[in-house]
């Protein structure tokens, strides 16, 4: 380890103002998945005026190279900047102007941090050899996501590393997650992330005749009870599952027989085996438990974001890292979460390792969890992630 870079930290925060200023001009626009026009276009003209020229190879995502002093590595931080389709609940002058979409996922933050990142590299290409490519994708919040077309579009093309950090205001446990804290760990941290949707074909008629009828409301009330089996009854318990239904819609009025109900659902595990042992258990239970009262279905699974895997190499420079920027305190283990990430995609073409960064604080209310409608940052949190970054991509140059 050739430097140390702890005075990266008083120069992120400096950098506080601007962080705080960008954080919330994208809180304030925020943008689906795949929609992100405005975004880019504020990011380019902020890029340029870095006297930074960026690559824009889709339509909705772009990097930018900092060069360094002479040749050397390529290290990728990589930033999301899409919004979900959520309503925010919010009195915040900052809040969002978008009706039915909300930073709740704390992209904006990571978008601006990533800004910062390039103020604090731009300030230091004197002091590193080689190359930082900072990434800026958009729609991490939706299948197929967009990590793989940046990959087709060529951002992986020279890279060495890959790094990444996400804002929450909560550990898995529930407990606050605390600013100024960073969790990491080696090895599987995020699950695959697949979703499902499950027709029940049964047959229509009047609510005073059910016996004419196949109920389909009653008879996908029955998969519903049935599925919940495969995980409880199925599945080995020391395999982390997960099997949820998200929605349930079916029905036109109150005395008409539903002839047919719509299910959708999500399914994380971390095991490849397991994936395909629930996707099969699935099926059969759904459709034996229908057609043993008269219906049919419909099922159709999509796989989604692969297992996120951290490598060790770069783990362990990420948590020397935290260690020597913020502190003792500051490093804690990360549990391995259920939620899905299309940086796992990344992941599967170069090591790198993607942390999580607390920006919770009970006493100014950042204590709702991501995605919630009254989600709120501890934007205090933010020169911390950028001088993690920051430090940790000068780190990984510096290896032979």
């Amino acid at each position: 380890m050739k430097q140390v870079h702890t005075d990266v930290l008083q120069d992120a925060r400096a950098l506080a103002p601007d962080l705080v200023a960008w954080r919330r001009h994208f809180h304030s626009h925020p943008e689906l998945s795949f929609r992100e026009r405005g975004t880019t276009d504020f990011l380019a003209r902020t890029i340029r005026a870095f006297g930074l020229e960026p690559v824009t190879p889709t339509e909705t995502g772009l990097w930018v190279d900092i060069e360094g002093s002479g040749a050397g590595r390529t290290v990728l931080i990589r930033a999301d900047i899409d919004a979900l389709p959520i309503q925010e609940v919010s009195d915040a002058p900052f809040r969002s102007q978008n009706d039915g979409a909300m930073h709740a996922c704390g992209h904006d933050g990571h978008t601006a941090m990533a800004l910062g990142d390039i103020r604090l590299l731009t300030a230091r290409r004197g002091d590193f050899a080689g190359r930082v490519r900072v990434l800026f994708q958009p729609a991490e919040e939706k299948l197929p996501g967009g990590a793989l077309d940046m990959i087709r579009a060529g951002c992986l093309d020279g890279v060495d590393a890959v790094i990444g950090l996400h804002l929450e205001t909560r550990h898995t446990s529930g407990q606050v997650f605390r600013t100024g804290q960073v969790a990491v760990q080696t090895g599987p941290v995020m699950a695959n992330a697949d979703e499902f949707e499950i027709t029940v074909r049964g047959r229509g008629g009047h609510g005073s005749m059910p016996h004419l009828s196949v109920d389909a409301i009653a008879v996908a009330a029955q998969v519903v009870s049935a599925l919940q089996q495969v995980v409880s009854r199925m599945v080995n318990p020391f395999e982390p599952t997960v099997l949820s239904i998200g929605t349930f819609k079916a029905g036109y009025n109150f005395n008409v027989i539903a002839p047919e109900a719509h299910l959708t659902g999500t399914v994380r595990t971390f095991d490849a085996s397991i994936q395909e042992h629930v996707i099969a258990s699935m099926e059969r239970v759904a459709r034996e438990s229908a057609g043993a009262l008269g219906a049919e279905i419909d099922f159709d699974y999509r796989r989604g974001y692969p297992t996120l895997v951290n490598l060790p190499a770069e783990t362990e420079i990420l948590k020397d890292t935290v260690l020597d920027v913020l502190g003792q305190d500051a490093l804690v283990t990360a549990s391995p979460r259920m939620g899905g990430e299309d940086f796992a995609y990344y992941l599967r073409e170069r090591p790198g390792t993607f942390a999580f960064i607390g920006c919770g604080n009970a006493d100014i209310g950042a204590t709702f969890p991501n995605h919630h409608p009254s989600f709120v940052m501890d934007e205090a949190a933010l020169p911390f992630g950028t001088a993690i970054l920051t430090a940790t991509a000068l780190r990984l140059l510096d290896q032979d």
